[in-house]
C-alpha cells in the first residue's frame, strides 16, 4: 500500500524518523513471533508480520512503537544476516523449488533456483542439499527470502545422511586423501638407531589400525622405571610445504565420527606404512626418561631418532583382563609381554599417584560407542568405562608430552603448546564469592598460580558433591593452543606440548619437525606461526560439533521407541538456564532437555537460576549442578533432533489448609 502511494510512503518514513531504534539480535518464536533482544539485556516483542522480514539471528536495526498498548520492535536494518550457506531440504509448493533450512528456529520453506550444472529434475521432495541465502527482504525492498541450491548432498531416504550432511554442515571433508603414487622417505640426516629387538608392545582398541604409539618399560632394581616411548613418524615422509603437507593442515585432524573415520592422511601412510604394525620396522622418533619411585620425572630426558618392530599388538580389554582379573592366559604365555604389561602398569600406578597428589588428575568417565548394522541402522551403544589398561597408556603419553613441551620450551621456546590459565581474570571474584560461601581453605592471589589452581582442583576431588565443582567451571578460561611455552593449569602441569599423534593431527607433525631439530642439532624446518593455535582450535571446535551433530542424530534412531515404552533413564545436571535444565543420560551419553513445564505446570512455582545453577519448587531447591535422578523421555523431536526428558519424580502442588482459608475469605 505504502509502496504504491508515494504521499503515504514519504509519511510513514517522516513517522518512523521520529520513533525510538534499538539493536540487537533477533530470537524466533515456535509461534510465528519473536523478540529483538539488545546488548543491554532488553527485550521487544516482534509480531508474526514484522518476523517475516527477519530471521532466527539476524543483527537489525528495529523502530520501537507502542501498538495495542504494548511496546514493539519492527525491524528496519539488517546489520548482520545469520543465515548464509546453510543445509537444508527440498519442498515442493506447487511443483516451485523451495528448501527448509534445517534449523530449530527455521521452519519457513524458502523460494530457491539450482545453481548453473545442477539439474533441479534431480531434486526430490525431502533431498538433502546445501544452499546459499541470496536475498533478504531488508536488503530487498521487502521481497521474499530466496535461495540458491549449490549442492545436493542426499537422496532423502539415505540412512548415511547423518554422516554426509553433518560433514557438508561443518565443511569437513567425506573422504581420505589422495593417495600418492609411492611414497619414499626423505634425507633429514637423522641417524636412527636399531631398536628392532627391544620389545615395544603396542595397546589399542580391538578396530584400531593407525596405530601410533609403542612403549618399552623397564623397572630397574632401585624402584626407578626407564620408559621409552616411540611414537610413529609421518614427516619422515611428507616434506614442509608440499602438497600432502598443506592437505594434512587444511584437514588439522582425522575426523572421528560415530561409525567411521576419515584420516587427516591417506591410509597407505596411518593405516600402513606409518602404523606400529606387529613385527613390521617402522621409524620412529622416541622419547626416553627416568622416573623414579614416586613418580616424579627425571631431567634425563632425552629425544632420539629410531627403527623399532612392536612385538605384541595387544588390545584394552585384553591387558585390562589380565591385570584386573588374570584371565588372559594367552598374554601370560609370553614371559616377555607379561613383563613388559607388568612394569607399564607399575610405572603407571606411580605417575598417578604423583598427579593426583601434586598435578591434577580428572574423574573417569566412560566412552559411548554405537553399535551399527551393515546398513548403517543403530543396533545399540555399548558403555566402555576407562579401564586399568586405558590409563597405562594415558600415563605414558601424559609423560611424552610433559617432556616435549619442557625440552621445545627449553630448547626453541616455541612449539604447539596446549595451555591453560585456570580462571578467566574477569569471573576471578564471582568465583571466590562461592569459594567463601563454603569455606574453602583459598585465597584469591593463590588461585593465580599454578599451584594454587592445582591444590582448589585436588580439594574438589575430595568433595562428596560435584556442585562446587561444576559451578566453578563456569568461571573457568577455556583452554587453548598457542606457539609460546605456558602452564596448562587444568592439568597441573607446567609445560605441556603434544606430539604422540602425529597420524592424526597437524599440530603433532609441527612438533616432530621441531623435535627432529632437536635430535640432529640443526634448524627446524618448521616453527609455528601465529596463526596455529586459533587453526588448531577451529578444527577441534568443528570435530566436535559433527561428532555430536551425527551422534544426536544416531540417538533419535536409536531412542525413537523410548517414549512409548516408558523407558526409564538416570539423568545427571551438567547446564541449568532460566528454561530448564540440560542432562546427560548416564545409561546411553545422550543430552536431553528438561523444560521446567515439565518439572511443575505452574511456572509461578519453580525458579530456574542458572547463575547459581539451582532449581527451586515453592522456594525449597530440589535440583543443582552434578545431580542425579531418575527421567523419563517425554518428546523426541526428529526434525530437530532433540530429545525432551521429565523427571520420574513428580512435584504436586501444596496442600491448601482449607480452615485458614475459610479465615482469610472471611476477614475479607
Amino acid at each position: 500500500m505504502f509502496q504504491d502511494n508515494p504521499l503515504l510512503a514519504q509519511l510513514k518514513k517522516q513517522i518512523q524518523e521520529t520513533l525510538p531504534k534499538k539493536e540487537g539480535n533477533v530470537k524466533a518464536t515456535d509461534r510465528g513471533f519473536g523478540f529483538l533482544e539488545t546488548d543491554n539485556k532488553e527485550s521487544f516483542f516482534i509480531p508474526p508480520n514484522y518476523m517475516k522480514n527477519v530471521m532466527h539471528g539476524d543483527r537489525v536495526i528495529a523502530v520501537i512503537r507502542t501498538e495495542k498498548e504494548r511496546e514493539v520492535a519492527e525491524p528496519q536494518e539488517l546489520i548482520e544476516q545469520n543465515l548464509t550457506r546453510f543445509i537444508g531440504r527440498v519442498k515442493m509448493i506447487h511443483n516451485r523449488l523451495n528448501v527448509v533450512p534445517d534449523h530449530p528456529q527455521l521452519k519457513d520453506a524458502i523460494k530457491a533456483r539450482a545453481i548453473k550444472g545442477l539439474n533441479p529434475e534431480e531434486l526430490r521432495e525431502g533431498d538433502w542439499v546445501v544452499a546459499n541465502l541470496n536475498s533478504h527482504p531488508l536488503t530487498n525492498a521487502n521481497k521474499p527470502f530466496t535461495c540458491v541450491i549449490n549442492e545436493k548432498i542426499t537422496d532423502s531416504n539415505d540412512k548415511i545422511a547423518p554422516w554426509w550432511v553433518t560433514l557438508a554442515r561443518y565443511e569437513l571433508p567425506n573422504a581420505e586423501p589422495a593417495p600418492q603414487d609411492s611414497w619414499n622417505m626423505l634425507d633429514e640426516g637423522l641417524e636412527r638407531q636399531d631398536l628392532t629387538d627391544i620389545p615395544f608392545i603396542t595397546i589399542d582398541g580391538e578396530s584400531t589400525k593407525d596405530m601410533d604409539d609403542a612403549i618399552h618399560t623397564v623397572k630397574k632394581d632401585d624402584g626407578n622405571f626407564e620408559i621409552t616411548i616411540a611414537i610413529a613418524d609421518p614427516t619422515s615422509y611428507i616434506s614442509v610445504g608440499d602438497k600432502m603437507d598443506d592437505e594434512a593442515r587444511k584437514r588439522g585432524f582425522t575426523v572421528y565420527l560415530p561409525g567411521r573415520n576419515i584420516p587427516m592422511l591417506p591410509r597407505e601412510l596411518s593405516d600402513e606404512l606409518c602404523s606400529l604394525i606387529e613385527n613390521e620396522k617402522r621409524p620412529v622418533i622416541c622419547c626416553r626418561v627416568t622416573v623414579d619411585s614416586e613418580g616424579v620425572i627425571q631431567d634425563d630426558i632425552t629425544f632420539f631418532a629410531a627403527w623399532i618392530k612392536s612385538q605384541a599388538r595387544l588390545a584394552y580389554d585384553n591387558v585390562s583382563d589380565l591385570i584386573e582379573k588374570g584371565q588372559s592366559e594367552k598374554l601370560m604365555a609370553n614371559n616377555v609381554i607379561a613383563e613388559q604389561i607388568d612394569a607399564l602398569h607399575q610405572f603407571a600406578n606411580v605417575r598417578s599417584k604423583w598427579r593426583s597428589n601434586n598435578a591434577v588428575v580428572f574423574p573417569d568417565r566412560p566412552d559411548y560407542r554405537f553399535e551399527l548394522s551393515e546398513d548403517n541402522d543403530v543396533v545399540a551403544i555399548h558403555t566402555d568405562p576407562r579401564r586399568t589398561s586405558n590409563r597405562m597408556i594415558e600415563e605414558a603419553m601424559i609423560t611424552a608430552n610433559i617432556c616435549a613441551g619442557r625440552v621445545l620450551r627449553d630448547k626453541f621456546g616455541t612449539g604447539v603448546f596446549n595451555i591453560h590459565n585456570g580462571f578467566n581474570p574477569e569471573k576471578l571474584d564471582t568465583a571466590m564469592e562461592f569459594l567463601q560461601k563454603v569455606e574453602a581453605p583459598f585465597e584469591k592471589e593463590e588461585l593465580k598460580t599454578l599451584e594454587g589452581f592445582s591444590a582448589l582442583r585436588r580439594w574438589l576431588n575430595t568433595l562428596d558433591s560435584t556442585y562446587l565443582d561444576n559451578r566453578l567451571r563456569k568461571f573457568q578460561a577455556y583452554s587453548e593452543v598457542g606457539n609460546q611455552p605456558a602452564p596448562h593449569y587444568a592439568m597441573g602441569l607446567d609445560a605441556y606440548a603434544t606430539w604422540t599423534s602425529p597420524i592424526r593431527k597437524y599440530g603433532d607433525m609441527i612438533n616432530h619437525r621441531l623435535l627432529k631439530a632437536v635430535i640432529t642439532g640443526n634448524e627446524p624446518s618448521q616453527k609455528p606461526d601465529d596463526t596455529v593455535g586459533e587453526e588448531i582450535a577451529l578444527h577441534r571446535r568443528t570435530h566436535r560439533m559433527a561428532e555430536r551433530g551425527v551422534a544426536d542424530w544416531l540417538y533419535i534412531r536409536l531412542l525413537k521407541n523410548a517414549v512409548k515404552d516408558e523407558a526409564i533413564f538416570t539423568a545427571e545436571i551438567f547446564d541449568i538456564n532460566r528454561a530448564g535444565i540440560r542432562i546427560r543420560l548416564l545409561e546411553i551419553g545422550a543430552s536431553a532437555f528438561i523444560p521446567g513445564s515439565l518439572i511443575v505446570d505452574n511456572k509461578q512455582r519453580i525458579i530456574c537460576n542458572g547463575d547459581l545453577g539451582t532449581v527451586s519448587i515453592d522456594t525449597v531447591q530440589e535440583y543443582q549442578l552434578g545431580d542425579t535422578f531418575e527421567v523419563k523421555l517425554a518428546e523426541i523431536r526428529t526434525a530437530t533432533r532433540q530429545l525432551v526428558a521429565k523427571p520420574v519424580q513428580q512435584f504436586p502442588a501444596p496442600e491448601v489448609d482449607s480452615d485458614a482459608t475459610e479465615k482469610e475469605e472471611e476477614k475479607a
